[in-house]
């Protein structure tokens, strides 16, 4: 089975923190919240901190039967085994990822707002497509806008798992989910909480009670 099937609900991402103790702690919490996709994504960080943070993630992923995505660089994720990379506009090419990561891994690609690029993405090998951002996000305040009818439609035209991303909180994650997106990523409103183990599990039920007003015998089967 391809790994990208498990591609569902809450995507963490990570923060942009040098404290490695910090992050491991905040991800462990995430992890036991429910989250089973983790990127790492540190854009701060030397690449030694960066190795060491990632095989550290690597290790941790396990220990939860999660994957672990490495954001933009594929010598890394090569390096520590990674489960795969994503990559944007302005990265390597998908053909070139796939060319170095082999069939086996997983590869994410922004798409933005374009559904024309995740159709051309998709039909080289893409395994899943990001679009966004939907809302005001504070990583990217200057991200280009998507709006919440992309997922809808892409729904319609594409068969690999589509990923939201940009703003999302608690309280405009529904919006997402009900529009189609399989999966949110998430930073901020994540790893800035008091609760990072609570909140990813509020994350969790968004999804499953999507899935049961999808299907109401879902709740009493």
């Amino acid at each position: 089975m391809n790994p990208a099937t498990r591609i569902n609900g809450l995507y963490a991402l990570t923060p942009d923190w040098l404290d490695s103790a910090k992050l491991l702690n905040a991800v462990r919490a995430a992890l036991e919240g429910g989250a089973r996709m983790v990127q790492y994504r540190n854009k701060c960080a030397d690449a030694k901190l960066r190795k060491y943070q990632a095989a550290a993630l690597f290790s941790l992923s396990r220990e939860f039967d999660a994957m672990l995505i490495v954001n933009d660089d594929i010598e890394l994720a090569l390096s520590i085994n990674a489960d795969g990379v994503h990559i944007g506009a302005e990265d390597a090419s998908l053909a070139q990822a796939r060319s170095l990561l082999g069939t086996s891994r997983i590869i994410g690609v922004s798409c933005y707002n374009s559904l024309s690029r995740a159709q051309e993405l998709q039909a080289q090998g893409a395994d899943y497509v990001a679009f966004g951002s939907f809302f005001n996000s504070s990583i990217k305040p200057d991200a280009v806008a998507a709006p919440l009818s992309l997922l809808s439609e892409a729904k319609t035209k594409l068969h690999v798992p589509v990923v939201a991303i940009g703003g999302i909180t608690l309280t405009n994650a529904p919006a997402l989910i009900n529009a189609g997106a399989d999966a949110v990523a998430v930073i901020s409103s994540l790893f800035d909480g008091k609760d990072v183990r609570d909140t990813a599990h509020a994350f969790g039920k968004l999804f499953d009670q999507t899935l049961i007003n999808s299907n109401p015998t879902a709740s009493t089967s």
